[in-house]
């Protein structure tokens, strides 16, 4: 599903206690701010008005409803007048959709002259909204509060960023991973628990053979690779005689697409130590396959393939880019420190700052023939690196700030595509952080979603974050920072 067929419930609470007019009011507004926020242009998705809920059954129906219907990708509840939350216990207890309360009041100032007791009675937000937040906290749900007038653009862009991640949690729930092999040899990291993962966060994680992806290929006609060089051509810049390297990637790509698609799968992943029957090593192929949306994870790495088509699916209609990545080098000069993320082939060329290159180049690795890759620097910008890691009957999930720059040095001996970052708060203290809570070397660098969205999207799920900004925080306490350590 595309980020525009899902919708969100707006439930608005109240009672019987203020009399049907009051009541009346109540729904009327409520259908005119779910309207006017949907018409702000800001909320990725639709807001539908569900109901003004006064009784444990309207709310049992509407939770029941929201829990079934694949569209709903979660609920926004706010009270409007003072809503008794004792009858809300069972049903925010069987929820299983991303909750949002959404702390605003229908009029942003206090009328001099209105203000009288049916106006304190009707506009009871202030009241209403913190024994719903004390039910909340009492649950222990898992809840994002958003606080500000309804019509402020920062607070519909925050209300809006929160869908992105709930969208990001629906997607997980139904994600397919194709894994093309295994994992690379010896690798620790990029192992995990596919039972665990599919318990906890949705996602079918299994092997398809790549004789199978080699059978694939070999159906593929030459019309269909002719196709598909036109999209090359009109998207890239070639730099590169060889056209039947590039029109063997163009046969992989075609090949792993209607496997994926066959499938329902929206990421994959393989590795270069299980190439039996192939040629190369598919290149450009990935990258073109990643542009498209599809996740990707190097050297058999699942969990970052599926992040990857997370990320992707929650930045859907954003412009900066989102890809796989790998920390690769550093540049430590005094005051100039930088990380150089790349990977052997398969960055997505939606962080290109400029036209991507088709080049051919040997690789120097998995014993096969120079395959076609894009080669491309990321553009300027603030980013997000995230990686997910499997700490054993727990996962943990690890977000960083980070600042890309135009490299520092042109490398032109580098035919790869490359994105250079400062990492905040700077490099060292973030490398410590980094390494003390276990993150991986392949990440997801994503310029459209930010740690915020990340911890949402965490709490959702039922992971504990672990935002490398907490262990700077607590860098000078040594004790406290091996709490959290102990603690996550």
């Amino acid at each position: 599903m595309s980020m525009k067929q899902y919708e969100f419930w707006f439930v608005v609470g109240s009672q019987f206690l203020y009399g049907p007019e009051v009541l009346e009011t109540v729904a009327a507004r409520a259908a005119e701010m779910t309207e006017e926020l949907n018409v702000s242009g800001r909320l990725p998705c639709k807001l539908v008005y569900k109901v003004t809920a006064k009784t444990n059954k309207e709310i049992t129906d509407v939770v029941r409803q929201a829990n079934y219907d694949p569209a709903c990708a979660g609920i926004v509840t706010w009270c409007h007048t003072f809503s008794p939350s004792k009858m809300w216990i069972n049903d925010l207890a069987n929820l299983q959709k991303p909750w949002c309360h959404f702390a605003t009041q229908y009029n942003r100032t206090i009328p001099n002259e209105e203000i009288d007791m049916d106006f304190m009675n009707l506009n009871q937000a202030a009241h209403g909204d913190r024994e719903h937040g004390f039910i909340g906290a009492r649950l222990r749900a898992a809840r994002k509060v958003i606080a500000g007038y309804w019509q402020d653009e920062a607070v519909q862009n925050r209300l809006g960023d929160w869908m992105r991640a709930a969208v990001g949690v629906a997607v997980s729930k139904e994600l397919k991973v194709m894994r093309f092999g295994d994992n690379m040899r010896e690798v620790a990291v990029t192992e995990g628990d596919k039972v665990e993962v599919q318990t906890k966060l949705g996602w079918q994680v299994n092997t398809w053979p790549v004789g199978q992806l080699v059978e694939t290929m070999d159906a593929v006609t030459e019309a269909e690779i002719d196709a598909l060089i036109d999209e090359y051509k009109a998207q890239y810049d070639f730099a590169t005689d060889d056209l039947a390297t590039v029109r063997y990637q163009a046969r992989e790509e075609i090949a792993m697409k209607k496997m994926l698609d066959a499938e329902g799968c929206l990421a994959f992943s393989n590795t270069f130590q299980d190439l039996y029957g192939m040629k190369q090593l598919p290149g450009l192929a990935s990258q073109h396959l990643m542009a498209q949306g599809y996740g990707y994870g190097g050297e058999g790495d699942w969990k970052v393939s599926a992040m990857t088509a997370i990320l992707k699916a929650m930045s859907e209609g954003k412009t900066g880019g989102t890809a796989f990545m790998e920390d690769y080098t550093y540049h430590l000069e005094p005051g100039k420190e930088y990380s150089l993320g790349a990977h052997m082939l398969e960055i997505c060329p939606s962080v290109a700052a400029a036209k991507p290159r088709i080049e051919v180049h040997p690789l120097g690795i998995g014993d096969r023939e120079p395959p076609a890759r894009l080669v491309f620097e990321g553009h300027e910008g603030p980013a997000i690196v995230v990686s997910l890691i499997d700490m054993g009957g727990r996962l943990r999930l690890i977000c960083q700030d980070i600042q890309c720059v135009k490299p520092i040095l042109p490398m032109p001996n580098l035919p790869v595509a490359r994105v250079m970052w400062k990492a905040m708060p700077d490099l060292t203290t973030g490398l410590e952080c980094w390494i003390t809570a276990g993150g991986a070397h392949h990440t997801v660098l994503s310029y459209d979603v930010t740690a915020e969205q990340m911890r949402d999207w965490a709490r959702m799920m039922d992971i504990v974050p672990f935002p490398v900004s907490w262990t700077v925080k607590m860098k000078k306490k040594q004790k406290e920072t091996q709490d959290i350590l102990s603690y996550h």
